[in-house]
């Protein structure tokens, strides 16, 4: 046979691929647009806003060290490292980016080899007997006439992209729960602190009622109520030991070890500690809520998921079109391996096959309402996830807010008591009130101060909860002076 004079279906083919290469410029399905949204010009809470300049946040930004604790940040950092949640993500991540690759191989044709020797007996002209020798290369094409594999491909990169967002959300997600846990747990050991101080203040009253019954000035009953009061006071601070511990517990976790690996210690006695604390407390961050949409990885991977629908739309509409599957191969076959190289023994063929499915009993109908339908399932995901943002936002405003204003009102009322329990006691010595008084006192004062550091913890709680709420990434340093300068206007007029 001979190759510079190819046969005429040779030239058909080639008018075949030509033609098919020309028709992969068109992609059936809709092109995607992102959802659009009714997003308001401002939030509800007042705060100090201003025009937002979005940008993607870095999952690796570490906002945890607002709150200027050097123990919180090594935390973080090993939660990052050995979390398992954030393991699981990053290898749904790798998962995607292959299931990727592999849908962007359907652009490549395949191609393969093949070698054979075989020894076959023949009878037609008398009893033959020989070997046979072949070796040969072949490959196929699918052009994507229709566009199935850049849809494919769309969804594909579409999806990596979510997974990227849900590695990002994940470790927020690990980060905000971790600082919470901690931030909580030294609020308990405030707490812990200032049951501390107030069991050695009960003591010394119990002594003060002993003394005074002893002498004749006091009756049975001041001592067993200064007693009890001791005794209840003790068991609650036994009780902050309890919570402390399940809270050390849930961070060893979140670091990756196992609560037995783990301690934290406890917070030196400290009488400014709270104070310290109320100082590291954020402010409010500034920026319109359309800069939500740029910062939460649970919105990009909600709208990336969007995408991912629209492109299957594309594949499973490209099934009702026709696949075109061209072909080739050459090599060798002769008898023995030194005739491989004689034109006889040489071997090819080229093809073009075209291939429709004529009845399916409604199965690509079927599979595309199921993508439609998946698709709009998405579009109310990715909206009812921006809504839930955008409420996540208010709530925690709201929360910062009115425990400003509650903060205020509480430190006065734990001066008042302080104060009352201190008359209290100068009244008692001196005969002109019962100790039942110095007990109301002194119970209203621990109330009181308790009160105050639950609400300082309610506030980091919540400071953090904003923080992930808005993407986190945002500190002091976002925030110019006069932004700053004015949160602290809104907080003192509050």
């Amino acid at each position: 046979m001979n190759f510079s004079s190819p046969p005429r279906h040779l030239s058909t083919t080639v008018v075949v691929a030509a033609i098919a290469l020309a028709l992969a410029g068109c992609a059936v399905g809709p092109d995607y647009v992102r959802p659009s949204m009714d997003v308001p010009a401002s939030y509800k809470e007042n705060g100090p806003w201003k025009q937002a300049e979005p940008k993607q946040i870095d999952s690796n930004h570490n906002w945890w060290q607002v709150y200027g604790d050097s123990t919180l940040d090594a935390l973080v950092q090993q939660a990052n490292q050995a979390n398992q949640n954030i393991a699981q993500a990053e290898a749904q991540y790798r998962e995607a980016r292959a299931a990727a690759d592999a849908a962007r191989s359907g652009f490549w044709p395949t191609a393969g080899i093949d070698a054979g020797v075989g020894r076959s007996l023949s009878t037609s002209n008398g009893i033959r007997l020989g070997n046979n020798y072949s070796a040969g290369v072949q490959g196929s094409w699918e052009p994507d006439v229709w566009g199935s594999v850049r849809r494919a491909v769309e969804a594909g990169d579409a999806s990596t992209q979510a997974s990227i967002a849900s590695l990002a959300a994940a470790r927020l997600s690990i980060q905000a729960t971790l600082t919470q846990d901690y931030l909580q747990l030294r609020i308990t050991d405030l707490l812990i602190d200032l049951y501390a101080r107030t069991t050695t203040a009960y003591a010394r009253s119990l002594k003060l009622t002993q003394s005074q019954y002893a002498v004749g000035v006091a009756l049975r009953s001041d001592v067993a109520l200064a007693e009890s009061q001791l005794k209840t006071a003790e068991a609650q601070a036994i009780d902050l030991q309890a919570q402390r511990s399940q809270l050390e517990h849930a961070i060893a976790i979140l670091t990756g070890k196992a609560p037995s690996q783990f301690t934290l210690t406890a917070l030196p006695a400290d009488s400014q500690m709270l104070a310290k604390m109320q100082a590291n407390l954020p402010p409010i961050p500034s920026g319109l809520p359309s800069d939500l949409l740029e910062r939460r990885p649970d919105i990009s991977t909600a709208e990336r998921n969007v995408a991912v629908a629209n492109a299957n739309i594309g594949v499973a509409k490209a099934a009702y079109f026709p696949a075109l599957t061209l072909s080739a191969s050459g090599g060798f076959n002769a008898s023995s391996l030194a005739q491989w190289f004689d034109t006889p023994s040489r071997v090819w063929s080229l093809g073009a096959a075209l291939a429709e499915t004529i009845f399916d009993g409604g199965l690509r109908r079927a599979h595309t309402a199921q993508a439609v339908a998946v698709y709009d399932a998405a579009v109310a995901q990715y909206k009812q996830t921006v809504l839930g943002g955008f409420q996540e936002v208010e709530d925690n405003l709201a929360t910062l807010n009115v425990l400003d204003r509650e903060t205020v009102a509480q430190s006065q009322a734990v001066k008042a008591s302080q104060l009352a329990e201190q008359l209290a006691l100068s009244q008692y010595r001196a005969g002109t009130a019962t100790y039942l008084a110095v007990v109301t006192a002194q119970t209203l004062s621990l109330s009181n101060e308790r009160t105050l550091v639950q609400l300082l913890g309610r506030q980091l709680i919540a400071s953090v909860a904003l923080i992930k709420a808005v993407g986190g990434g945002w500190d002091a340093s976002q925030l110019n002076t006069a932004d700053v300068a004015q949160a602290k206007n809104n907080s003192t007029a509050n």
